[in-house]
């Protein structure tokens, strides 16, 4: 039976699933002065602990690619999980989340596992990213990707122009899946890092790298899908499930005020 490991990327110590398959990662550990105890940091072996106030989780992932070795190797956040599909939205969050067991069985047709996409409605993800962080941002990643890859243009431009994508850099992916993404992915973030003004942002504008990672995941997937590497089929869909409540007043407030009237997001919701 195939073996898969699912990381939960977390800065703090937090109610975690007790189901074998998930394995908390305090991400950003190099950074912190000590290691919460139980939870495995990211800053052992090959890492980039040391990157995580822009780089965000993707200082967890780089560590599982890296460091694990299993059939299957998963993202997800310590408030946020992928649900089980059967799961009754009245019941505690921590039990709507997928088990191992089910995950095992999703993957026996499934060789990506991603959570539903987000959708925007009034807006595009290259217009909203825009509206709410830095356009600067994505012009320099297009322009790496010219360079790095051309042929990934055309799905570059197509996924900036779609109002819905895969969000939050949640995955679950078949371990030489992942080393192409991950190879792909870091490379192009690697070179973006080098290219922007970093230091004229805050904190929370800073996280600039994880989020523009989450945008091109879907230019990857769509490269993959369109060129016949991943058959459509092949991409599960499960429900994403927030273990804290998300203020939605205060949050459509702030899409709205980015869209309309240029405001950047000064904080998570």
């Amino acid at each position: 039976m195939s073996e898969v490991k699912i990381i939960i990327a977390t800065t703090k110590k937090y109610r975690m699933p007790e189901d074998p398959v998930y394995m908390p990662v305090q991400v950003g550990a190099a950074l912190k002065k000590s290691v919460i105890p139980g939870y495995t940091p990211d800053n052992t072996g090959d890492n980039i602990s040391e990157k995580n106030a822009s780089y965000c989780e993707l200082t967890g992932l780089y560590w599982a690619w890296k460091n694990l070795n299993a059939d299957y190797i998963g993202l997800v956040h310590y408030r946020r999980y992928f649900a089980s599909p059967d799961a009754r939205a009245e019941e505690d969050p921590f039990d709507r989340i997928v088990g191992g067991e089910e995950i095992k069985r999703i993957l026996e047709k499934s060789c990506v596992v991603l959570p539903k996409k987000r959708k925007y409605y009034i807006e595009s993800l290259g217009s909203h990213y825009a509206h709410t962080h830095y356009q600067e941002q994505l012009d320099d990643t297009l322009e790496i990707i010219k360079e790095k890859c051309p042929e990934y243009r055309e799905s570059f431009d197509r996924v900036m122009e779609q109002t819905s994508g895969y969000m939050f850099n949640m995955l679950i992916m078949r371990k030489d899946m992942l080393d192409k993404y991950c190879t792909w992915l870091f490379d192009i973030l690697g070179e973006l890092e080098k290219r922007s003004k970093i230091s004229e942002l805050d904190s929370y504008q800073g996280r600039y790298i994880g989020r523009v990672a989450e945008i091109i995941f879907n230019v990857w997937l769509d490269y993959q899908v369109t060129s016949g590497n991943i058959p459509r089929y092949q991409i599960a869909e499960l429900p994403c499930i927030h273990i804290e409540r998300i203020n939605w007043i205060k949050k459509g407030a702030a899409f709205l005020a980015a869209k309309f009237f240029h405001k950047k997001y000064e904080h998570s919701f």
